[in-house]
């Protein structure tokens, strides 16, 4: 990692806002101004030590889903974003397609590889069997049910959303991680947070719940 990127997201507090893409129908405005809501109530419990700074991962502009709901949020809380892409070789459209606005601080997968396996070398082996295990579990699933088998995509976009949180822990000393609804499809990118948590890369205590949207006081 960049000695001048790696000073500089050391300074913050990660924020990770998983969830869908632009297949997500409801309005972001909704879901946005709950998940404000949420964050609020539990950074008033356990509030960061430093400054907040919203990770996406590459996600193009879009009307809904993801995309849409974490400048609002960014919006609301008045903070920037850290991007985090794909290597080109990789993935050589994901960077270039990725929305960029509001972001103060840029990043590689590889960096946080790099930054991952810098405090423990055999970690990056270790998340790529587990995500591996888990694909497989997924794809036996889904052909018992007649189903085809996940893209070939899931793994290193599964691969960039755990080591990308691990990597910010080990840096940060801290990070917040929320979902964009509560049920979380098991053949979603976003359902891979498991593996963070199983190899205690993550804690359950940094994951904030979704609830159910209304059950929380308006923000506004």
């Amino acid at each position: 990692m960049p000695k001048d990127c790696h000073l500089k997201l050391a300074q913050y507090h990660p924020v990770f806002i998983e969830g869908m893409g632009n297949y997500d129908e409801r309005d972001p405005v909704v879901v946005a101004d709950h998940l404000v809501g949420q964050l609020t109530k539990h950074w008033a419990k356990k509030p960061p030590v430093k400054p907040k700074i919203i990770v996406i991962q590459g996600d193009p502009v879009a009307a809904t889903g993801i995309s849409a709901i974490t400048p609002l949020v960014a919006n609301y809380f008045g903070i920037t974003r850290c991007l985090v892409c794909l290597d080109d070789h990789l993935a050589d459209y994901h960077s270039a397609n990725a929305d960029r606005n509001n972001v103060d601080i840029e990043l590689r997968y590889s960096q946080m590889v790099q930054q991952v396996s810098n405090t423990q070398a055999d970690i990056l082996s270790r998340i790529e069997a587990s995500v591996d295990n888990q694909l497989a579990l997924k794809n036996a699933q889904r052909e018992r049910h007649g189903k085809s088998q996940l893209a070939d995509y899931f793994r290193q976009f599964a691969l960039l959303q755990e080591v990308s949180k691990a990597a910010c822990m080990d840096l940060c000393k801290g990070i917040t991680v929320i979902h964009t609804a509560a049920d979380i499809s098991e053949f979603s990118v976003t359902s891979f947070y498991t593996v963070g948590l199983a190899l205690n890369l993550i804690s359950a205590n940094d994951m904030v719940n979704f609830g159910s949207i209304g059950s929380n006081d308006s923000v506004d």
